[in-house]
Order: C-alpha cells, then sequence, then structure tokens
C-alpha cells in the first residue's frame, strides 16, 4: 500500500492535500504529502499516515508546498548528509524563522471503576492499543489536556494560514513526552519578491557603485591623511573598508526585474531582510480559532507559541575555517582585545538592523565626543591642582594665626572650634570651585549642542548610505499592527457591548455599520481608569523619591549628633556622616531603579496603547521620568539645599524638637556635591550597568542550563552531540529591546552635563564605563541574546528629545550650581567691591559674621570648653548684620548685593550659553553638504540608468524585427507584445512573476 511521505526536494511529483479532523489520524489543515510507494526516504517519516478513507489522489493546491520533514528520535539524519545547520534537513531551503513551543503529551488519567490499564498516545495521534468504546483505558481528559489540546488546533490553523500565504514550514516530531518543539519557516522567492515590492525594499540595481565625493581638494586630502592615520582602528571588515562607494538602490519592483543585479535567487535577499519579510507576515497572519488574533505577537502573548526569531548566521566561536557574520562581528566587535578599534556600523545594521544600527551608531559618537570633554575636565583638575597654593582664601582658612572661633555645630556636645582644623577641606574645594568651572561648564554646555548637531549629521549621513529615505509609509504601516493587549481589550469590550437580547441585537444591526468604529476601538473613557491610575502612581512614586531622600536627611542630622556625643568619633563626624549617607542614596537608586522599571512597564501596560511603538513612547517616559528624579535628587539636594535653610546661632531650625538642621562644610557644599555625585555614578556605573548587566545573564543562563538537563534523558544522543542552531539560539535570551541600553547612557548623560561644574572629571569616568560598554553591550548581543528582528527606522525616536531636553535643563543647572552652591559669586564681588587692594585678602573674614554668645539658648551652650579663655564672640558662615548693628543678625547689604550678583548672574549666563548653542546650532547644517549633493546626484544617476535600461529593452525588442524580412510594424508590434512573457535576451528571462534577469 502506498504511504504518505512528506515531499523531497527536487521531486517532480505532484502533492496532493489530505484534510484531517481533530483526533484523528489524518494530516490537518490542508498539510500536503506525497503519494508515494516503496520505503521512505532515509532520516524523514511523515508525521501522519493517510486516513484509509481519504482518497489517495486529488489536486495540489499549489504545486509549491509545505514541506514536513518529521524526524524519529532513533533515526537521526548523518553529519555528513546535514550540510549547513542553517537549514532544512534537505539542505536546500534556508531557515528565514524558527517558531518554538512547548508541549506535553495528554495525561494518563484512567476513568473510574477500571484499574490497572493505561494507554500511551504518540504524538502523530495513533494508539499504541486500540480501546474499545466505553472498554477499559478510556482517557479522561483534564483541563490541562483540553488547554493543550486547543493550543495544537490553533497552532496548527496559524501554520496553514502561513502556509497559504506561500511560506514553507519544516516541523519537528513531538517524540517525547514533553518538551520544545520548533517550527522553521523558509519563504521562497515568489513570496520574498511579492512581500519586498510591497514592502519597498532598496536593493542594488545593475549600475556599478559610485564614489562619495568630498567637497573640495582640501577636504580630499585631509579625509585621505585621516583615513591613512586611523587604517590600525579600522575593523578588518569588508562593509567597513570601502566607505566612500554606495549602490545605486531602487525600490524592488517585479515588473523591472531587469534592472537589478540578480545573480543567485538565494542570496539577492540577506538574511536579515528575509527574516523581516517573514515577520512581517507573521505580524499580518490571523487566527480565526483564537478569536482572531492577528499576528504572532498576540499567539505569544496567548502562549499559544513560546518564541519566535530568526536565526544566527552560526557559532561565533566555532573552530571551522568557515567565516560569517556573526564570526565576524565577535572578532572585530564584540571582544575586549579591539576596544581601541572603530566599530563596524555598516556590518552591525546588515546583521541587526537599522535599529540597533542607529543605537551603536550614537553610542559610538557619544563616546568619541567624551574625548575632548574629558581632556578639557583634567586640564580643569590639574588647574586647580596647580594653583591651590596660590588660593588666597584657603590659606587664609588654614592660617593659624588668624584665630576664626566658630560657633558649635551642634547643641551642647559640641564645643567652639577653630576655622584652621578644616584647612583640607578647603583646600579639596579649590580642586572644583576655581575660575576654570565656569568656562569649563560654558564648555559643556556647547558641548552638548555640538554632540546633538553632529548626531544629528550623522543620522543624516547613515540614512543616506542606509537608503532610509522615504520610509515613513513602512513606519506608518508598523502603526496599523495593533498590541495582543490592546486586542484583548477591545474583543472584552464589543463582548460587553454584544450582551444583550435577540431584540436588542436585530434593532442594533441597521446602525452596526455606523457604530463599528467606536466598537472596535478603545476610547478615553475606556482609557480614563488606566490614567487616573498612572497619574496617581507616578506621583506616589516621586512622593516615595522624596521621602526616602528626606529620610537620608533624618540619618545625617541623627548620626551626626550621636557621634558628636562620643570625644572619639566627634573629630571624623563630617566624613563618617558623608561617607554613609552618600551609599545609603547609591543603594537605595539602585533598588528604586529596578522597581520603577517594573512600576513604569506595569503602568504603561494598564494604559493599553495600541501600538509598540506608542507603548515604547509612553514606558520610556514613565521610566525616564522616575529614574530621573531616583537618581538625581539627592544630588539637587546638596546642591540647591542643604545649608540654606539652618538658620543662625540662637535661632537655629530644628528637625524633631530636638536635631539642628545640617549646614554645608566650611569650605561650602561644592566638595560635599562633587562626593555626592562622584560615588553615585561611579557605583551606578559599576554595579548596575556592568556588574547586573554581566552577572544576571550568567545566572539566567546557568538557571536554563539546569532546567534543561532535567529533560537530558529524553534527548536522544545525536542531537546532543551536535545540537542544531535553532536549539542553540533557543537557549539563548530574548531580545527585550533598547530601552536599557539607552536609558542608562541618558542617566549617565545627565551625570556629566547637568553638575559638571562640580565635578570636572565626569567625562573621563564616563569615557571610561563607555570604552567597556560598547563592547559590553556587543558581546551581549552577538553572543547571549537571540538575534532580535531587523527594524527600520530613520532616527532614535524619542530619545534624541530627552537628550535636547537634558541638554537645555543642564544649562540652568550649571548656572545655579555655580551662582549658589559656589563662591564663585561672592568672591568677583568682594574682589571689586569691598576688596581694598583690588585681591582676596580679607575675604574669609567678610564672609563671616560675629554672633553673642551670651544669646545662646539656655541648655545649648557648649559643655566643657577646651577653650582656655573665655569666648565672647563666634563666628559663623552667612551675611548677617553683627550684635552691636542696630538691627542685629539681619541679613546685611553684603548678602543681597550678593544675591542680586548671583541672580544677574544665571541670567547672564544661561543667555549667553543659550545664544551660543543657537548659534552653533545655526552654523552647523542638520544635512551635510556632500550628502545633499549627492542625493541630487542619486536621483541624476538613477534617472539615466533607467533611460539606459530602457533603451537597451527597445533595442532588443527591436533586433529581430530589423533581421526578420520586411519587417517593419507588424513584426514590431508582434515583438513588442510577446516581449513580457518571453526571452529578451540569450539567457535571460523578463516576467512579472519570480523570473528574473540573469546578469
Amino acid at each position: 500500500m502506498p504511504e504518505d511521505i512528506p515531499l523531497l526536494p527536487g521531486s517532480p511529483r505532484r502533492l496532493s492535500p489530505q484534510a484531517g479532523t481533530r483526533g484523528g489520524q489524518g494530516p490537518k489543515h490542508g498539510q500536503q504529502y506525497l503519494q508515494m510507494p516503496g520505503p521512505q526516504a532515509p532520516g524523514l517519516q511523515g508525521s501522519f499516515r493517510r486516513d484509509p478513507g481519504q482518497p489517495c489522489g486529488g489536486e495540489s493546491a499549489r504545486s509549491s508546498s509545505v514541506i514536513n520533514n518529521y524526524l524519529h528520535a532513533n533515526e537521526p539524519v548523518s553529519l555528513e548528509a546535514r550540510l549547513s545547520r542553517m537549514h532544512f534537513h534537505d539542505n536546500q531551503r534556508k531557515v528565514d524563522y524558527v517558531l518554538a513551543y512547548h508541549y506535553r503529551k495528554r495525561g494518563m488519567h484512567l476513568a473510574q471503576g477500571f484499574p490497572g490499564h493505561s494507554l500511551a498516545i504518540v504524538s502523530n495521534g495513533e494508539t499504541g492499543k486500540e480501546p474499545h468504546a466505553g472498554g477499559p483505558g478510556d482517557i479522561e481528559l483534564g483541563p490541562l489536556d483540553a488547554l493543550e489540546e486547543e493550543r495544537k488546533e490553533q497552532r496548527e490553523e496559524f501554520e496553514h494560514n502561513l502556509m497559504e500565504a506561500g511560506l514553507e514550514l519544516e516541523k519537528d516530531l513531538e517524540n517525547k513526552s514533553q518538551g520544545s518543539i520548533f517550527v522553521r519557516i523558509h519563504a521562497p522567492w515568489q513570496v520574498l519578491a511579492r512581500e519586498a515590492e510591497f514592502l519597498k525594499i532598496k536593493v542594488p540595481t545593475k549600475k556599478e557603485t559610485y564614489e562619495i565625493k568630498a567637497g573640495g581638494s582640501i577636504a580630499k586630502k585631509f579625509s585621505a591623511a585621516l583615513q591613512k592615520l586611523s587604517s590600525p582602528l579600522q575593523p578588518r571588515v569588508p562593509e567597513h573598508s570601502n566607505n566612500k562607494m554606495k549602490n545605486l538602490s531602487y525600490p524592488f519592483s517585479r515588473e523591472k526585474m531587469y534592472l537589478y543585479n540578480i545573480q543567485e535567487k538565494d542570496t539577492f535577499f540577506d538574511n536579515a531582510t528575509r527574516s523581516r519579510i517573514v515577520h512581517e507576515i507573521l505580524k499580518r497572519t490571523a487566527c480565526s480559532r483564537a478569536n482572531n488574533t492577528m499576528g504572532i505577537n498576540s499567539l505569544i502573548a496567548n502562549n499559544i507559541y513560546e518564541a519566535a526569531y530568526p536565526l544566527h548566521d552560526g557559532e561565533y566561536n566555532s573552530p571551522e575555517d568557515d567565516m560569517n557574520d556573526r564570526k565576524l562581528l565577535y572578532q572585530e566587535w564584540a571582544r575586549y582585545g579591539v576596544f581601541y578599534k572603530f566599530q563596524p556600523i555598516d556590518l552591525i545594521r546588515k546583521y541587526f538592523g537599522e535599529k540597533i544600527g542607529l543605537y551603536f551608531a550614537w553610542l559610538g559618537l557619544y563616546t568619541s565626543f567624551l574625548i575632548p570633554s574629558s581632556v578639557i575636565g583634567v586640564i580643569v583638575f590639574l588647574y586647580g591642582c596647580a594653583t591651590i597654593e596660590e588660593d588666597i582664601p584657603s590659606r587664609e582658612m588654614c592660617d593659624q594665626q588668624n584665630a576664626f572661633i566658630m560657633c558649635p555645630l551642634c547643641d551642647k556636645s559640641c564645643d567652639y572650634w577653630n576655622l584652621s582644623s578644616a584647612c583640607g577641606t578647603a583646600r579639596a574645594s579649590h580642586l572644583f570651585d576655581n575660575p576654570a568651572t565656569v568656562f569649563f561648564s560654558i564648555f559643556m554646555a556647547l558641548w552638548a549642542t555640538m554632540f546633538l548637531e553632529n548626531w544629528k549629521r550623522l543620522q543624516m549621513r547613515l540614512g543616506y548610505f542606509w537608503d532610509l529615505t522615504g520610509i515613513e509609509e513602512e513606519e506608518e504601516r508598523a502603526q496599523e499592527h495593533s498590541r495582543p493587549e490592546y486586542e484583548t481589550k477591545v474583543r472584552e469590550k464589543m463582548l460587553k457591548e454584544s450582551n444583550k437580547s435577540a431584540v436588542q441585537k436585530l434593532q442594533t444591526n441597521t446602525t452596526e455599520s455606523s457604530n463599528e468604529d467606536d466598537e472596535d476601538k478603545l476610547t478615553w473613557k475606556d482609557r480614563f481608569p488606566g490614567y487616573l491610575m498612572n497619574f496617581a502612581s507616578i506621583l506616589f512614586m516621586i512622593a516615595l523619591t522624596f521621602s526616602i531622600v528626606f529620610g537620608v536627611i533624618v540619618y545625617r542630622i541623627t548620626t551626626a549628633a550621636a557621634l558628636s556625643l562620643n570625644k572619639a568619633t566627634r573629630s571624623n563626624v563630617r566624613v563618617t556622616v558623608t561617607a554613609t549617607a552618600v551609599i545609603i542614596n547609591l543603594v537605595v537608586i539602585l533598588i528604586l531603579d529596578e522597581i520603577y522599571g517594573a512600576v513604569a512597564n506595569w503602568l504603561t501596560k494598564i494604559e493599553v496603547p495600541k501600538t509598540e511603538q506608542t507603548f515604547e513612547e509612553r514606558l520610556i517616559l514613565k521610566a525616564f521620568l522616575l529614574k530621573f528624579v531616583n537618581a538625581y535628587s539627592p544630588i539637587f539636594y546638596v546642591a540647591f539645599f542643604k545649608g540654606r535653610f539652618v538658620g543662625r546661632p540662637g535661632s537655629y531650625v530644628y528637625v524633631f524638637d530636638g536635631y539642628r538642621m545640617e549646614e554645608c562644610a566650611p569650605g561650602g557644599c561644592l566638595m560635599e556635591l562633587c562626593i555626592q555625585l562622584s560615588i553615585i555614578m561611579l557605583g551606578k556605573q559599576l554595579i548596575q550597568n556592568n556588574i547586573f548587566e554581566i552577572g544576571v545573564p550568567k545566572l539566567k543562563k546557568l538557571f536554563r542550563k539546569l532546567k534543561d538537563e532535567t529533560e537530558a534523558g529524553e534527548t536522544d544522543s545525536a542531537h546532543s552531540k551536535r545540537p542544531e542552531q535553532w536549539d542553540l539560539d533557543y537557549s539563548l535570551e530574548p531580545y527585550t529591546g533598547l530601552t536599557p541600553e539607552y536609558m542608562e547612557m541618558i542617566i549617565q548623560f545627565g551625570f556629566v552635563t547637568l553638575f559638571v561644574a562640580s565635578f570636572p572629571l565626569a567625562p573621563v569616568f564616563a569615557l571610561l564605563n563607555n570604552v567597556i560598554e560598547v563592547r559590553l553591550d556587543a558581546k551581549k548581543f552577538v553572543t547571549e541574546l537571540r538575534r532580535p528582528d531587523a527594524v527600520r527606522t530613520k532616527d532614535i525616536g524619542i530619545w534624541f528629545d530627552i537628550l535636547s531636553g537634558i541638554g537645555k535643563f543642564s544649562v540652568i543647572s550649571n548656572a545655579f550650581v555655580i551662582a549658589i552652591t559656589s563662591d564663585f559669586i561672592p568672591r568677583l564681588v568682594y574682589q571689586y567691591s569691598y576688596s581694598h587692594n583690588g585681591t582676596l585678602h580679607g575675604f574669609v573674614n567678610h564672609t563671616l559674621s560675629f554672633f553673642n554668645v551670651s544669646q545662646l539658648k539656655e541648655g545649648t551652650q557648649p559643655e566643657n570648653s577646651q577653650f582656655d579663655w573665655e569666648v565672647q564672640f563666634c563666628r559663623f558662615k552667612d551675611y548677617r548684620e553683627p550684635p552691636w548693628a542696630p538691627n542685629p543678625y539681619e541679613f546685611s547689604k553684603q548678602y543681597w548685593f550678593v544675591l542680586s550678583a548671583r541672580l544677574a548672574f544665571v541670567i547672564i549666563f544661561q543667555n549667553l550659553v543659550m545664544f551660543l548653542s543657537v548659534l552653533v546650532d545655526w552654523m552647523i547644517p542638520d544635512i551635510p553638504t556632500d550628502i545633499s549633493d549627492q542625493i541630487k546626484k542619486e536621483k541624476s544617476l538613477l534617472v539615466d540608468f533607467f533611460l539606459k535600461e530602457e533603451h537597451e529593452k527597445l533595442k532588443l525588442m527591436d533586433e529581430p524585427a530589423l533581421r526578420s524580412p520586411g519587417g517593419g510594424d507588424r513584426s514590431r508590434s508582434r515583438a513588442a507584445s510577446s516581449a513580457p512573457s518571453g526571452q529578451s535576451q540569450s539567457g535571460s528571462v523578463m516576467s512579472s512573476g519570480s523570473q528574473h534577469t540573469n546578469v
């Protein structure tokens, strides 16, 4: 009797469709098999046998159908037969995409009253023993069995719809009690050509590459010299070596096949493009059994499938000599040993797609821009070190002969103290609080503007080379695919509204078409609870952050008071409190960062955005707002609020009725701001960005390995010796998007720009971190993550707006840091308004006010004072009238003078920097001149190429007519009428279908 086996590649025989029934033995949903007598092909076996009641013959719906090669575990394909693990088991059809799901066989629940008889059901629906109806061994389906059966039907329908779309599938045999099954998908040439035309994918034409010319002779010479000098830094990849040449591209069209340089159909579209085409089909394919669920994303969300991913181009560390793009990326990009090399951006884009390529291009430009800012920051720091001995205020503070007796820092237990004891703090403050930091702040504001302008230019340049112009329609198409959660919400709404009586349904049928738009989308009323929850939750999270900051403040105050009671710890109170408080802040920031990321994701899901792009943008805004407040609120407190609400001796501000508000150090709060910023920035980069990114994936990989070992007994030996590529990729971490990568860099960008006046070395540490970060992210994408879907996009989206906002806000924050936190303005005011000789001599005495110690509150006087003489007046840092003035302890004229100078500086600094930023923006065009010229040139070249090809086409059509006797209009018209379907050239076929021109 003829046996059913899957179609073997290259077989000329026709296929016959066979329809299966649920739970039966036949193929399901149009699965087609070859009727062929004799033994089956080695290593291949059909998953189902033909239903005896089904006819053997029949007309095939398609002559090129789905290949279902089911493998027996005990009949593996030999390694000699498997030439490539990137193809079907026929070694011809390339695997463009993989669907994976976890299955379990029916549980063996015996019917009550029939002991001791079990029944094994194999995956093809056959039973090991045919039970009698109602007899022993009846199967009792449990809830999990019913759910699994329902999922199986949905998978079969979805795969059938994929087959109807022209895709070819290959599926594993369910030969274990449970495990992972892979559905491999291949897109034949007809599907690729159809979808490439629909998606308007630009492909190279037959025209040879043309050179991107530089502006002038000087620019050419400079570019050539620069390229020669940087040659040791260039990665050794083909895509990077010829960045001055560009292909003339044109959107793919099946009617103009003669325009393209099609040499091999299998290699004309690269792997990333092929997987993108298949992913587009997967996203728009519906499944009616899953309530008309649209797309693979919905099926994954409903656990019908577990994963869907394109394959990597082989192993990155295989000892074989064959080179693939993944191995090339690993060797030239994803290793720490090549940290000094430029990134192969074109190869990254080719392998991962434009979206990921733009991220690494942005990260590379940001890292390179940190080099000049790091150099200037080091120079500013060295300037502070070189001039520390010349700083007059710090020398006056360190001079013990001045004998500035300061008021006690706490009540009762603290004694009067000499200002010279704070000499070290004053000298350290000069390292960061000097005139050079003002110019560095201006430089960093202009640096941020230059960076954003250069990124816009680089983005335009990459968009031109990558043919990203005119992809707005593609982005609009992406908006048509709704998220699974949105579909579910709309379906629930429609079910709720359709819960009416039959009469009401009949009455509403006439108006159904007019209300269709309102029923199949969510209105603001449907979203209002989600919006309300979002608003309340975000306010709560911000309040929680402020509460924690206030809690750390209380900790600092109480700890300082407690340590002051002990003589042994009294001398190191400020250092101990500052260090422990900063560490507490860092730990809290790291914990809340993880919590806020999960909360932002949950809040965005509550809103039920329609598309993935809208979901991503709203998630980014929420996560950035929460993480911005979390990371910077302790720094903002030290910069702008600490020491501002202390009061004065005799009238201090107290917290919890007994604890004085903390004051700044004698040298000012800028030094403490520097410590706070440096520890939080370095700790966040070291722990969160590096240890977490390295350690967490390692732990996940270890857990997955332990989990896989539990099923090792069911895995055949051949499979374990040499796993397939889809098995290797399935064991990798799924790709979850670029939001975490961008977020950590944006927060770092804030550390570099917002408070750079207090910490000029911030760009240096950011540069060191990013050199590691680039290779760390590269290694993660190449070795630890499944291959992402290639996504085309023309820019980095909302991240550019966030960067621009941080850059503008940094101007204001640095202006206030210089004006309020540092002593730059008081020094200028004293030097040019109050100094007798135009120097800073006497500045310290000018900033200290007098207080009569006899006016201290009862019970707050120092106990057991160490001073040998009786102190009548103590000093404190403020601009107040002396005790002998008509209005003692009121703000003096100097205070108002300095305050007005501070505000004037903020206004002047802000407007000056903003003006310079606008000037830089105006001077640097967004589109490079050579690119704008080349765009015009490309249009001209494309027109000339079209005219030339059309002329050659007409010439080929006229040649037979001229050679034929009496060939006039009749021959020419005959040639023209037969041209679309006939041979236009020896060895070339022109057609609007799958035929193409061989060049």
